[in-house]
Parts: structure tokens; C-alpha cells; sequence
């Protein structure tokens, strides 16, 4: 009877403690979170491997229970091997940064946390081929997706970005009389494939 008690006990301490623990954010917390991006494959009809690689860590300060604002460095890399043209590899490799605003606007239970995220930014980014370097390419873009955050912990969520809904970006090539390209992008209800593009990230709350 007094190891059932004691277990009764045990039991109750340990809900009581999941029931208490606070999941979400408040006005003053700051945010640290890095996605990473990776994606390989190799299309032997086209005799075309490709590796892709993205990391963007980001850093926000909460305004309210729902709202943050915060900063944005990006950091990627492609390389293509073209197998017709004896090998050709075609690197590229890009450094970006900006700013963004976040709201978090639904709760699907405790844990989860969505939101839809504004951000702007400049990246630059150059290609080499078969070993010569070409000209680099400045954007300027503006993007607006959705994403959410799963708590694992109090302070420690999964991040996953769902689906980019708007994306207009202006870049230029690096040589004397370019013009520059603008690029617009709209995408409505559609969702990534995350085991394609292997997608992922942590968060942590301070």
C-alpha cells in the first residue's frame, strides 16, 4: 500500500509539472534559430548531379506575446557536375542578410505554434566554371511565408518553414552596363516537400 502511495505520488508530481510548464513566448524573449537545407540528386537521364546546401541562422526579439522582430544571415552553397560535357562542375556559392517580422497568428494545442513571416534582404553570390569565376550577382529581395514551431521543451522548438507564399527579388550581375532583373513569385496553398528538400531547425528561447 505505501509503494503505491508513494508511486500515486510520483505520478501526480510529474503531471502536475508537464500541466505547469509554459509552452510559447512572451513580450521580451529573444529567439535564436538556424534552418538548414539539403538536397542532392543525380538524374542519369540527364547525366546531371546536383548538391545543394542552405543555412540561415536568424536572432528575434519579442515585441508582444505574438509578434517579433529580429535579423537574418544566410549562407549557401550549389554545386552541378555535368557528366555530357566531360565533368564540366559548376559551383556556386552565396552570403546574404537581412531583417524580418514574424506573427504568430495559431495554436494547434500546446506545443504547436504557427506563424507567417515577412523578410528583406540583400545576398550576393558568384558562379565558377570549370575552375574560371564569373561576374558576382546582387539581389535585393522581399519574401513572406509560413512556418511553425513544435515545443519540445519550454525553451527548445523544432522549426519547420511550410510554404514561401510571395517572393519578388531584384538582382544584378556585377559588370559594367548590366542591367538588373526583377523576378516576381507567388505560391498559394502549396507546401514543400520536406523529405524532398530535407528541411529542418531548431529554436531556442531566451
Amino acid at each position: 500500500m505505501k509503494r503505491l502511495f508513494i508511486a500515486l505520488t510520483v505520478i501526480a508530481g510529474l503531471s502536475f509539472s508537464a500541466n505547469a510548464q509554459e509552452f510559447g513566448f512572451k513580450k521580451g524573449d529573444i529567439l535564436v534559430e538556424g534552418n538548414v537545407g539539403f538536397n542532392s540528386s543525380d538524374n542519369k537521364n540527364a547525366e546531371v548531379k546536383t548538391n545543394e546546401f542552405n543555412f540561415s541562422p536568424k536572432a528575434g526579439f519579442f515585441l508582444s506575446d505574438k509578434v517579433a522582430v529580429g535579423v537574418a544571415l544566410n549562407i549557401a552553397s550549389d554545386k552541378t557536375e555535368n557528366y555530357s560535357t566531360g565533368g564540366t562542375t559548376t559551383k556556386t556559392s552565396g552570403l546574404g542578410f537581412g531583417v524580418f517580422g514574424r506573427y504568430y497568428f495559431l495554436e494547434l494545442g500546446k506545443r504547436f505554434k504557427t506563424y507567417t513571416e515577412a523578410g528583406l534582404g540583400y545576398s550576393t553570390s558568384k558562379t565558377e566554371v570549370g575552375g574560371t569565376t564569373g561576374p558576382k550577382t546582387n539581389t535585393i529581395d522581399f519574401n513572406l511565408g509560413v512556418g511553425v514551431n513544435y515545443f519540445v521543451t519550454e525553451r527548445l522548438a523544432l522549426n519547420v518553414g511550410l510554404t514561401n507564399l510571395i517572393n519578388v527579388g531584384s538582382s544584378k550581375v556585377d559588370v559594367s552596363g548590366a542591367k538588373a532583373t526583377t523576378s516576381y513569385g507567388v505560391q498559394v496553398g502549396g507546401i514543400n516537400n520536406i523529405l524532398n528538400a530535407a528541411t529542418f531547425g531548431l529554436a531556442y528561447k531566451f
